[in-house]
Formats: C-alpha cells, sequence, structure tokens
C-alpha cells in the first residue's frame, strides 16, 4: 500500500486486505508500553513547508553556539575538499569490497588510512577502522584477554568515563576482573597502579591526553607491564599524536582512539570512526579487517582484504570478533584530511590548540573565583574550579551563545564544581575573549 490512509473507510479497507478488524488486532503482539501511541498524522505539507520546518526545528540545537566543549569530541576545521572527494559517487556508495577486481580504488584509500594510523601512532599494523573510540577500546581489552588467556583488567581513572561506561556494558556477561585505579593531580597514580597488577592481569588501560586534558608519558608503566606479560593499551587523541609522545615511543602494544577530529563533523549521535593499531605479534587477535598491497599473476600492484578474523568469515570460536562494519566512508574521511594536511599541517593543527589552549587558561585564570587546575601538563583541554555548580554554569552559558565546556559532576563524584574546557584551532582570541567576558558575567552579575 503506497498512500497513507486518511479516512476511516480506507483504513478499514486496508486492514481487511491484511486480514485485520482493527488497529488494535493489527499490533496485538507488540507490547503496550511499545506501541503507537496515536495514528492521528497531521495533514500532509509541500516540500517547500517541509523543508522550512525541518529547518525551524534544526536552529534548536544551538549550531550558533561557540564551542568549546570536548570530552572526546572536538570541533576542528575541515577542509572543503573532505566534502568534495568523500561525497564522489565512487566512494559514497562503496561497502565492503568483497570482489577486489571491482573495488581497487576503495581497498587502496583504506590501505592508505591504514598507514596513516601506523604513522600516528608508530605502531605497526593498524585495521580498516572500527565503530567508535569507546568500542576499539573494548576490542582492544578482548584482543588481551584472547592473547594473554588471563581474565583481568587494570583500568586507569582517567579513561575516558563514556568509554568505560561502554567498556563494562559490552562485558557484563562476560568472565573479566575490570579494577579502576583513580589518578593522582591528574596523572596516573602509579603506585596504585602497580599494586593492583599481578599474575591474572592481562592488560592495563591507559588515555593520553587523559579525560581531565593532561597529559603524561607512560613509558614507566609500560616497561613494568612488559616485565609482568601484561599488555598495555592506550586510548589517545589524534591531533595531539602530531606533537606528543607517540604510543610506539612508549611501549604500548595497542593503540586506540575517537577518528571524529580528522575531517568528520560533530553530529548528534555520530557518525565516529574508531581506529586501531598494535604490534605485528598480535595482528592475528585484531578485530575487523585488514587490507594489504600485494601484486596479481601479472604483477600488476593490487589490493585485498588481507586478514578478516570476524566471525562472519572463519568459525565462531576462532573469531576475534562479531564486528559487521568498518565505517568506510568516515575512515576515508580521515584519509582524506590527512592527506591534504600532512605532517606538518597535523602539527601546524596541533600547535594551535596547544597555543591557544595555553591562552586560554591564562585568560580565564584572572576571573575572580575561578580557578585554573594547573598541577600537570595538558594539551588543548584543561580544567578549572567555579565557585558555582558546573552543571548550572553551563546552562546559563549558553543562554550568552556558548558552549563553555562539559561538568566533570556528571561522572565524577565530588567534582560538580569542575568544568572541563576544550580549545581548538577554531577558536580565535576574540572568541576566548568573550567567553571571558560572559564567565564573569555568570559568575557575578
Amino acid at each position: 500500500m503506497s498512500y497513507v490512509a486518511n479516512t476511516a473507510v480506507e483504513r478499514a479497507r486496508m486492514l481487511e486486505a491484511c486480514g485485520f478488524h482493527s488497529i488494535d488486532e493489527l499490533f496485538a503482539d507488540i507490547p503496550p508500553e511499545l506501541a503507537p501511541r496515536s495514528f492521528a498524522l497531521p495533514p500532509g505539507r509541500s516540500e517547500l513547508e517541509t523543508v522550512a520546518h525541518f529547518r525551524e526545528l534544526a536552529d534548536r540545537n544551538y549550531s550558533h553556539l561557540v564551542k568549546f566543549v570536548g570530552a572526546g569530541f572536538y570541533d576542528h576545521f575541515i577542509p572543503a575538499a573532505v566534502d568534495a572527494l568523500a561525497g564522489r559517487s565512487e566512494f559514497y556508495t562503496s561497502y565492503t569490497p568483497y570482489q577486489p577486481e571491482m573495488s581497487q580504488g576503495m581497498l587502496q584509500a583504506t590501505y592508505e588510512y591504514q598507514s596513516h594510523i601506523c604513522r600516528l601512532t608508530d605502531l605497526e599494523v593498524a585495521n580498516a577502522s572500527l565503530y567508535d573510540g569507546g568500542t576499539a577500546l573494548y576490542e582492544a581489552c578482548q584482543m588481551a584477554i584472547h592473547a594473554t588467556g588471563r581474565p583481568k583488567v587494570v583500568v586507569d581513572g582517567g579513561v575516558n568515563p563514556i568509554y568505560r561506561r561502554m567498556l563494562y556494558n559490552y562485558t557484563a556477561n562476560l568472565d573479566i576482573e575490570f579494577h579502576e585505579v583513580e589518578v593522582c593531580h591528574g596523572q596516573t597514580d602509579r603506585e596504585n597502579l602497580f599494586g593492583a597488577l599481578d599474575e591474572n592481569t592481562a592488560a592495563v588501560i591507559l588515555q593520553n591526553p587523559n579525560f581531565f586534558g593532561v597529559v603524561d608519558d607512560h613509558s614507566d608503566v609500560t616497561a613494568r607491564c612488559r616485565d609482568l606479560g601484561i599488555l598495555t593499551i592506550q586510548s589517545v587523541y589524534p591531533v595531539a599524536l602530531a606533537v606528543l609522545k607517540t604510543p610506539g615511543e612508549m611501549g604500548v602494544d595497542i593503540a586506540t582512539g575517537e577518528g571524529q577530529s580528522l575531517g568528520i563533523p560533530l553530529s548528534f549521535g555520530g557518525p565516529y570512526l574508531g581506529f586501531m593499531a598494535t604490534r605485528k605479534k598480535l595482528v592475528r587477535k585484531m578485530p575487523g579487517r585488514l587490507v594489504g598491497r600485494t601484486v596479481d599473476r601479472e604483477g600488476r600492484e593490487a589490493f585485498v582484504l588481507t586478514l578478516q578474523a570476524r566471525e562472519q568469515h572463519v568459525r565462531r570460536e576462532k573469531a576475534t570478533s562479531n564486528i559487521c562494519t568498518n565505517q568506510a566512508l568516515c575512515a576515508l574521511r580521515a584519509h582524506i584530511y590527512l592527506s591534504l594536511l600532512g605532517k606538518r599541517g597535523l602539527e601546524q593543527v596541533a600547535s594551535l590548540c596547544l597555543n591557544k589552549a595555553r591562552y586560554a587558561r591564562e585568560r580565564l585564570g584572572t576571573i575572580r573565583g575561578v580557578q585554573v587546575m594547573e598541577s600537570s601538563p595538558t594539551f588543548n583541554e584543561f580544567t578549572v574550579r567555579l565557585p558555582m555548580d558546573a552543571g548550572e554554569f553551563v546552562g546559563r552559558m549558553i543562554d550568552l551563545g556558548f558552549a563553555a565546556g562539559f561538568p566533570l559532576g556528571r561522572y565524577y563524584a565530588g567534582m560538580e564544581n569542575f568544568l572541563l574546557v576544550s580549545v581548538t584551532e577554531k577558536r580565535t582570541r576574540y572568541e576566548i575573549g568573550r567567553l571571558a567576558e560572559a564567565m564573569e558575567a555568570v559568575l557575578w552579575q
């Protein structure tokens, strides 16, 4: 039936054709709490009216706000060429390249994406992407458990709490022991973390910069873990890797992260992109797909799916994961973004973030009652203590045109007055000054 029944007679005819006498009978198998609330559909609208209506709804999303919110998702500048190239039909209609002879373009792009991730993380092999940063961390946890045969995972308290919640939800029915270690002055608490390690520990999960924006060198942690046969997993911010010590340099075994900052626009709920890189010794424990470069029977360069250790391709007991997609279009955008910027361009973006955040820290630190947390070094995010509840403060700042930060009390008990502020290359000196003036107005007027 290709039309909407707007009268009782038409509805009755449609029900009769389906073999039912009433709407209630049609939906009898659906629990009452899930059943449609009403079938009183509004009258139809023209295309012009429909577009205007949805634009009005979209304007309620506060897209005009000046954004100082980070917490894992960042407002970076995206060159126009990313949209132009990723929007070509040969790319956006491509999905899983099961037939390599028909998909050399997408396979090559994915291979080059993997190469970018390996260079960023300074690790030997990367897969053809994952759902998002949180599930990538879960997949890395599973990798470590499969590789070591141990059931315990130690988690640093500075790991993104959204990722931690995802990790615990995904593993709720698995026999895994998690042990969390609180941060100390914003950084990993070495004493308590080392004390939590034992012969049952499969992995230690870290983050750099961590959720508070704090930068840490985990080389001593990876060295201790290596001596005990424990794998180290580090969640990273890819833009920061242009100027910070890489996971590979620190001795990390598996690096994961959220690729949204690499050419993917912010949107309500996604799409996102999880990336993963590891050492070659762990390649057969990686989830998803791996694109490789080879030659065909005539000696011509070719790209193929080299490794697919997911449930759809191998026996269930041998599978590493049941991941069903590789976010190919998002990975393509990340590849285009990194190719356009190059090494020096990404370093420039990271330096701008670092320097503008430093200026913002200094500017906000002059506001009466605002205390900038400075016990540890930071990249483009930092924490401030306010003389009022941070959640209430953020709500008032929205009315003045600012998404001023992320209230830490949402995930950390006792930090109700703490706000996480993020600054990217898009924020100007003028905007930072306006933010400071608006903060003063909310706090003291």
